[in-house]
């Protein structure tokens, strides 16, 4: 038997000042994997008032004019005029960047396997992890994307801000804002949504009844299924009244502060890494990655609803120290069968995984807002299940 209860997510629209560092952070990491995609780069941005300030390191031989592409980063997002108390053309641009410590570039460049010369060791054993820690990976078919309903929900919500937004469709939107969905469960199964809140970033000039009246109108009936509300639903559209100074002038912004946002919004557990301005020998970001695809593909080949997987790394070590699923006892077959199955078809090792999944490529600009899994309108290699029909049946032949 299942349980009852509400679950709620956020998400944040792209003009969030949190969410702009992460996109300039990874702008500039996609800038110099296109010339580089050798390099290291662990990239992160502060905004505040007037400010952008990129600071990190950064291994590379080629060049990237870091302020250009920070600057058009801030325009794409929409702050472009000095009355939004942010814009591209005004903002002060601060670097500090020194290269990757060599400490850490010997580990990565050579592993731990490849040291001790095992027996076993081939070419993927050369490139250690860029660093210690656990990273999960979740999948529930909740969604046709495999994703808990909340943070879909949610997501899709913040998309539609912006695109209103950018389209004219209502023109009085500026470009930060935040949204939440509480979903109601029962036997654990989604059944309806309870709330919905949006806050939107707005001209100081739009009367709030003809902000409600829009957003209700063309965000919120325009992304959530009818048959998912009814009357007992509440919304709230800006439930302070009024919301005119926001991104950076009304609050400061860091990379790595919205890694519930970027994942699975909390419905699945995190292990406390942030993806953005990460080249992908850092398997906070690859490992991420590599337990989603390996999670999805498990509930995609039906053997289990929903399946968590863990993933822990030593710095300097190819090979994961442990591997660990959980289906939450939907599994039809033990987590300790399914386990060895992942094992077998799917090779955890950084090196890998950068071969498996593609990773030295400038993909990651895209996904630096309104997360970074689910995302079916892009071919994110993480998001193919094309390994779902041979889990089936090597699972059916045991």
């Amino acid at each position: 038997m299942g349980k009852n209860f509400l679950f709620t997510s956020e998400s944040v629209t792209e003009g969030h000042p949190d969410k702009i560092c992460d996109q300039v952070a990874d702008a500039i990491l996609d800038s110099i994997l296109s010339k580089d995609p050798l390099a290291r780069v662990a990239c992160e941005v502060a905004v505040t008032t007037g400010l952008v300030m990129v600071m990190g390191e950064i291994t590379t031989d080629c060049y990237v004019d870091i302020p250009s592409v920070t600057r058009e980063t801030v325009k794409q997002i929409g702050y472009t005029r000095a009355k939004f108390g942010f814009d591209c053309d005004t903002c002060a641009v601060i670097t500090s960047i020194n290269e990757q410590s060599p400490d850490i570039a010997m580990g990565v460049n050579c592993a731990y396997e490849a040291r001790q010369s095992m027996d076993n060791a081939d070419e993927f054993d050369k490139i250690g992890a860029g660093d210690q820690g656990m990273m999960f990976g979740y999948a529930v078919n909740e969604t046709s994307e495999l994703m808990p309903m909340p943070i879909s929900l949610a997501h899709k919500l913040a998309r539609r801000l912006a695109d209103v937004r950018k389209n004219d469709v209502l023109p009085f939107l500026r470009p930060d804002g935040k949204t939440q969905v509480t979903v109601q469960y029962e036997d654990s199964k989604p059944v309806r949504v309870d709330k919905i809140v949006v806050s939107a970033q707005h001209s100081s000039s739009v009367e709030l009844l003809t902000l409600e009246e829009g957003i209700i109108e063309e965000v919120i009936k325009k992304i959530i299924p009818a048959h998912l509300m009814d009357k007992k639903t509440q919304i709230y559209v800006n439930p302070t009244g009024r919301f005119v100074v926001g991104g950076p002038h009304g609050d400061s912004g860091l990379t790595g502060r919205k890694i519930i946002v970027d994942t699975y919004g909390g419905y699945g557990r995190h292990g406390g890494g942030s993806f953005s301005g990460k080249d992908p020998t850092k398997v906070d970001r690859s490992a991420s990655y590599a337990a989603r695809y390996v999670a999805k593909n498990i509930v995609a080949a039906g053997l289990a609803s929903k399946c968590e997987l863990q993933l822990a790394y030593a710095i300097g070590v190819s090979r994961p120290v442990s591997v660990m699923i959980d289906t939450f006892g939907t599994g039809i077959l033990p987590d300790e069968e399914i386990e060895k199955l992942v094992i077998n078809n799917f090779d955890l090792r950084p090196g890998a995984i950068i071969r498996d999944l593609d990773l030295r490529r400038p993909i990651y600009r895209q996904i630096a807002s309104y997360g970074h899994f689910g995302r079916d309108e892009l071919d994110l290699p993480w998001e193919k299940v094309d390994k779902a029909e041979i889990l089936k049946n090597q699972a059916g032949s045991l």
